[in-house]
């Protein structure tokens, strides 16, 4: 742009618009050119001729001056690429003359004239500026010279400049010398040569005036001997390299980075990838680090050549830091930071971002070659400890950036939303300040209620949201958006990390948790303490600054005296010996239980109701919460729990207890019941709150569909369930849901919308507008006769859910299982029930588990599973696709639970790549089934191997994790499904012994009921018993003396020990007779409780029938095996499950665009190498009931009751009977009719229905009343 004339004054035009020589330019800018030439203060890696090593220090020296010495030092390095004869390079470097020689001894340059400038062709390189021989870009050159600069700048920046070169073809010597900056020259000296040889000597000495020096002082002869040795490290050991007479000795690329890295400690990597590569890395601390060579010029600024190496490097480091801590978060550039990189590298025709060479800027597709890094020196690398060093820079940083976060002053005020601050909180008497951290707002509406007692001056409440976050195992985006933690530290006036002499820097000097006495709430009490130890360990060795305040779990009541207790264990102690129907019992099931005065009675005896922990030593105290809260230990978590002994609990009367004491008696117990909630058994593959939901079904005898919701609340109600009802909600949902990839077999019924393959069954409808039911394959699954043998848990004095059910085949594998719980965790593969039937037939038949093949599988998929011949043995799980007309590819069916909305998402992310995989995506599926035709531009270039791969259409399925909880309710690792079924297969033949004695005595206790009640019947209608206008005591006295049956004899019958009354229960009868040896009036209701119009003939010759009909049962019965029982149930079980998936069928189809597309395919392993992987069968316990030797002759019988036993028949029986007969009942519920339930109201319920409820029971459903 032209300026303004005015501008320059009294100048005139001649003097403002100049035109300079090529010369004259470089002299007037020669920034442009050889960069700055003043004196500048920099930190650059210099040689340290004391230490013999390089060293990074801060010097002053002139970068122009150096430019000019490094051109003519490059110069001789390329020589050696034009010829591999050369083999030494020889430096002077002298300050007293100010003079500066490169010798080497490669081919000489020619002493011939150039016959189109007519000048010898050493004058014409060293003395005319742009001349070159690297202008033919068609021919690839691993040199440094590019644009006709270079040692000309050496000459134009000199005093005096002298070429000398041999050129042995021609025999001639030329020697040529340029002097006040190239402005002048001497005439060419060819001589003749003596003897035959190749050599370049250029000799020069700087105009050092015009560098602003006067001599050549020590940093600049320190940087330049480093390039010295730059040249020795990166030429190779077949040039040898002196320095003013002495050889330097540095042989290789790996010798030279030792001058880097002296201390032997310093993990250290090298790898040659290539001819034209040479890579060493090492750990830096905090700042990336790179030391670079491309054709020997030393890119100090690193570029594409140094970044294409790194990239690779940084890759690795953090697939291994994501895998090896999942939460934290570490990016890219984090990780550049710990690295130090040394490259060495040969570019052809190499490009920089300016003259003075100090970044490469060729992309990496240019470079000729590519340095590809091998794997074992990637994992070397990875492994040399730089893992340790990015994980800790990035705790360090968050802990920083949290520590800015929550800054505040003492004094201060802090305003936060539900915090109840201490009105001494942040004064001269802070440290006397209590901060109560609540588990919600309930238990804080508590404190507050308690705090008046004691005063608000030195007592603050804050309430917890819920779980406190693990901050041993946190990210640093968990912990930034963390507000609960923040809050913590901001009431307290804590800083991360920062050690306190004295409390009295604190708002607080002491927190007391208020948590559940749950164990859910002793998880809360380890969450802080973890917290505590974790940012603070100084202040959990202060005694005194953590405590808890408990409060009683049970409180048991007599008129005024009242006793509480703080453990589960101590009450349950008290109770056995004690009489509890004399106290009234509160079960307290969290804080918001206590009332307000409750609360204050609490603390007006503060001393009994604060414990406080204490902090004994780092290996007892500190270890203990590193195990318990450090994710890499889950083998210590394992061999801790295995210690675990059964009645294991924490005294809470003392007022102090140690960390580890908490630990290793409170929290563990936590720690227990997180895997117990977290893992299934293996009897009824069911996790707790399944059970209760399958127990609550069957106690509610569902038949009607109930809402989600409403199931909620009856479940919690019915099974003691202590967690939310929208946690129950979302179980109910999931125990129904049957899209693929969900159940195999789904023990509730989805009505309504219960979620779809789209998003993995989280676009499930409200509970408040689902319905749901039981399946009809549930009770199928889960017999109806096994409730009255199973193990039945009491919870605050009510009789919840068995231990386990006893499924007729294993559910564990029929929907598999996968839960994450405290050391274990647990992923089985679901397999097919129909496959499953079948090989318990096998079983059944005498055939070994080992020898039936089976494969997992899930209902509804067309993917396939291929068997993988690994270690440990799983399935290369494969979805579908096509290839259509064009690039379109076709998806059809996806890897197992990978859902279609987040695959959409993986698709819509190869779209969104700067050079796109996909170019549309176009979709057609329905709820049940995928249907993606994506444009993929490249498709014709992909093996069907490389989409698989491109697209993640395959993940594994392992076995590796098989961990379920053994019948004996202890975990256990299974080495194949084999052993799964074994198990299994062992415990239900021993239920179906139970069953078969148990129906025995059923039927054997019908038949005396019936026996008795036509003799009874018969009696009276003949005058032998008369029963009208006496006394009760009187008509029992005499039914016994005339040898009648009574009720606890018909109990006796029953050989199965549940059927037995306790002896507390036995002792509590014995209580209740009247007299001496008298019988009490229930024992007769089965008799005496008969309506009228049942004293009859017709009566008696209809029980007569009814009692052959029994008789001829309970004969076929004892004669029909156990095996043929289970058979027959299996039968059962698999119509049911046809049914079942057939009704399913029928709802897709209505859809015709929903009917799924392609066969499911399941490679099995090979049955010799599948054996490898199998474990041995362990052998049967000896059996109760011993199958006879013509058994397996037996046909398989149908239990049913007998055709003239009609509905009219069985009412009129339950109608005769009076409840106080009645057998226990498993669910602790009775059949109660007109007055005997006012008659009975508040009695106990017990154990087993009675014999009548039986017999009213058999219907043609073969439902019991329960």
């Amino acid at each position: 742009m032209a300026g303004n004339e005015s501008d320059s004054g009294n100048s005139t035009i001649e003097q403002i618009y100049q035109k300079k020589t090529p010369l004259e330019h470089i002299l007037l800018r020669p920034d442009t050119y050889v960069g700055s030439i003043e004196m500048q203060d920099n930190k650059l890696w210099v040689w340290d001729s004391d230490q013999q090593t390089m060293v990074f220090r801060q010097i002053q020296y002139v970068p122009g001056l150096y430019k000019i010495f490094d051109e003519i030092l490059v110069n001789a390095a390329d020589n050696y690429q034009r010829d591999k004869r050369m083999n030494k390079i020889e430096v002077t470097l002298d300050p007293e003359r100010g003079m500066i020689s490169v010798w080497n001894n490669g081919r000489g340059i020619p002493t011939a004239i150039h016959q189109e400038y007519g000048i010898y062709v050493p004058e014409l390189i060293f003395g005319q500026l742009l001349t070159s021989s690297n202008y033919d870009d068609t021919k690839k050159k691993t040199t440094g010279g590019r644009n006709g600069y270079g040692a000309k700048l050496a000459n134009v920046f000199s005093k005096k400049f002298i070429v000398e070169t041999a050129d042995s073809e021609r025999m001639q010597k030329f020697t040529m010398e340029w002097t006040c900056n190239m402005s002048k020259k001497s005439e060419p000296v060819i001589t003749k040569l003596k003897k035959s040889e190749d050599y370049t000597c250029i000799t020069f000495y700087p105009d050092l005036e015009r560098f602003g020096m006067a001599s050549l002082n020590k940093d600049i002869l320190d940087l330049m001997t480093k390039r010295v040795y730059d040249m020795a490290g990166s030429t190779g050991k077949s040039v040898k390299v002196f320095l003013n007479k002495k050889e330097i000795p540095i042989k290789n690329f790996k010798d030279y980075i030792d001058l880097y890295i002296k201390d032997s400690t310093m993990p250290k990597s090298f790898e040659i990838p290539g001819e034209r590569w040479e890579v060493g890395v090492s750990i830096s601390e905090g700042v990336f680090q790179q030391v670079s060579f491309v054709n020997s010029i030393c890119t100090s600024k690193g570029g594409t050549h140094v970044t294409h190496v790194a990239d690779q490097l940084i890759n690795a480091i953090s697939g291994a830091v994501q895998k090896k801590f999942k939460k934290l978060e570490v990016k890219n550039n984090q990780i550049k930071q710990h690295l130090w990189i040394f490259v060495n590298c040969l570019i052809e025709n190499p490009c920089f971002d300016s003259q003075t060479k100090e970044t490469m800027t060729l992309k990496p597709s240019a470079f000729g070659s590519k340095c590809e890094l091998s794997e074992k020196f990637i994992k070397e690398v990875v492994n040399c400890g730089i893992i340790d060093h990015v994980v800790a820079f990035a705790k360090a940083k968050t802990e920083a950036q949290l520590g800015k976060k929550v800054k505040s002053k003492k004094n201060e005020k802090i305003y936060l939303n539900k915090l109840e601050d201490a009105n001494l909180a942040g004064s001269r008497n802070s440290k006397e300040c209590t901060l109560i951290l609540t588990e919600g707002d309930s238990a804080k509406t508590m404190a507050i209620a308690g705090i008046e007692v004691v005063g608000r001056d030195k007592f603050g409440a804050f309430p917890l949201k819920g779980k406190l976050l693990n901050v041993r195992e946190a990210s640093h985006k968990q912990l930034m958006a963390n507000e609960e933690i923040q809050n913590i530290m901001k009431i307290v006036g804590l800083q991360p990390k920062k050690e306190y002499a004295d409390l009295s820097e604190l708002r607080y000097g002491c927190i007391m948790i208020m948590a559940d006495q749950d164990l859910d709430g002793s998880h809360i009490k380890g969450l802080i303490i973890n917290l505590i130890h974790f940012f603070w360990p100084g202040l959990l060795k202060t005694t005194g600054f953590v405590k808890e305040f408990i409060t009683p779990i049970v409180k048991a009541t007599k008129g005024q005296q009242s006793i509480s207790f703080y453990t589960l264990h101590e009450y349950e102690a008290w109770s056995k010996a004690e009489d509890r129907k004399a106290w009234n019992i509160k079960y307290y099931k969290g804080l918001g239980t206590s009332t307000n005065k409750e609360a204050r009675e609490y603390f007006e005896n503060i001393q009994r109701h604060r414990i406080e922990f204490l902090y004994d030593n780092e290996e007892h105290d500190g270890d203990s919460i590193d195990m318990a809260f450090n994710k890499k230990r889950a083998d210590d978590r394992k061999r801790w729990l295995a210690a675990l002994e059964p009645d294991t609990f924490l005294d809470m009367s003392e007022p102090q207890i140690t960390v580890s004491d908490f630990i290793n008696k409170e929290l563990i117990l936590f720690s227990n019941y997180d895997n117990i909630r977290s893992i299934p058994s293996i009897v009824d593959g069911l996790k707790p709150g399944q059970r209760k939901i399958i127990f609550s079904c069957f106690k509610r005898k569902l038949k009607a569909d109930i809402k989600v919701a409403q199931l909620s609340g009856y479940v919690g109600e019915h099974s003691a369930y202590h967690h939310g009802e929208q946690s129950l909600a979302t179980t109910i949902v999931g125990l129904a849901q049957n899209f693929v990839g969900s159940n195999n077999i789904n023990l509730l019924l989805p009505i309504g919308q219960f979620g779809t393959r789209i998003l993995g069954g989280k676009d499930m409808a409200s509970p408040r507008y689902i319905f749901t039911n039981l399946s009809q394959v549930t009770r199928k699954m889960f017999i109806l006769e096994d409730d009255y043998l199973l193990d039945y848990q009491e919870e605050e004095g009510q009789r919840i859910e068995p231990h386990w059910y006893v499924p007729v085949i294993p559910l564990a594998l029929i929907n598999g299982a996968e839960g994450i719980g405290t050391g274990w965790s647990t992923n089985v593969p679901p397999y097919n029930p129909i496959e499953l039937i079948q090989a318990y037939r096998d079983r059944i038949n005498g055939q070994s588990f080992d020898s039936i093949d089976l494969a997992p599988w899930f209902k509804g998929y067309t993917g396939t599973l291929e068997w993988m011949d690994r270690s440990g043995g799983g399935y290369e799980v494969k979805g579908v696709f096509e290839r259509l007309n064009g690039n379109i590819l076709r998806i059809t069916e996806l890897p197992i639970k990978k859902w279609t909305t987040d695959y959409k998402k993986f698709l819509e992310d190869l779209a969104q790549l700067e050079n796109p995989i996909v170019t549309d995506i176009k979709e057609y599926h329905t709820e049940n089934r995928v249907d993606f035709h994506i444009e993929v531009p490249t498709l014709n270039n992909l093996t069907d191997s490389e989409i698989m791969k491109t697209f993640k259409l395959q993940t594994t399925l392992s076995l590796s994790n098989l961990v379920l909880f053994n019948s004996e309710r202890k975990i256990k690792k299974y080495q194949g499904i084999n052993e799964i079924m074994e198990e299994h297969y062992l415990i239900r033949e021993y239920f179906y012994n139970k069953r078969k004695a148990f129906l025995v005595d059923k039927l054997s206790v019908e038949v005396a009921m019936i026996s008795n009640k036509v003799r009874f019947i018969l009696m009276v209608i003949n005058n032998e018993l008369v029963i009208n206008k006496k006394q009760k005591t009187v008509l029992v006295a005499e039914l016994r003396r005339k040898g009648f049956t009574t009720k606890s004899e018909l109990d006796k019958m029953f050989t199965s020990p549940q059927i037995h009354q306790s002896d507390k229960e036995v002792q509590e009868n014995d209580q209740e007779e009247s007299d001496a040896g008298a019988i009490k009036a229930k024992e007769y209701d089965y008799l005496l409780s008969m309506p009228l119009w049942s004293l009859t003939h017709e009566k008696v010759e209809q029980l007569k029938r009814e009692e052959q009909d029994k008789i001829h049962e309970l004969e076929v019965l004892k004669n029909t095996s156990i095996y043929d029982m289970w058979n027959q149930d299996l039968d059962e079980l698999k119509k049911a499950i046809e049914e079942e998936w057939e009704t399913e069928e029928r709802e897709r189809n209505k859809n015709p665009a929903a009917r799924g597309k392609g066969k499911k395919t399941t490679k099995r392993a090979p049955k010799a190498a599948n054996k490898e992987n199998k474990p041995p069968v362990s052998k049967p316990p000896t059996k109760i009931i011993t199958q006879s030797d013509d058994e397996s002759k037996v046909k398989p019988v149908k239990l049913k009751p007998t055709k003239e036993a009609s509905k009219e028949t069985i009412e009129e029986v339950t109608e005769t009977t009076s409840d106080s007969s009645d057998f226990k009942n498993p669910f602790g519920a009775r059949k109660r009719k007109g007055n005997n339930q006012a008659r009975d109201k508040g009695k106990k319920a017990k154990l087993m229905p009675s014999a009548e409820m039986i017999i009213a029971s058999e219907t043609e459903d073969e439902e019991f009343e329960l």
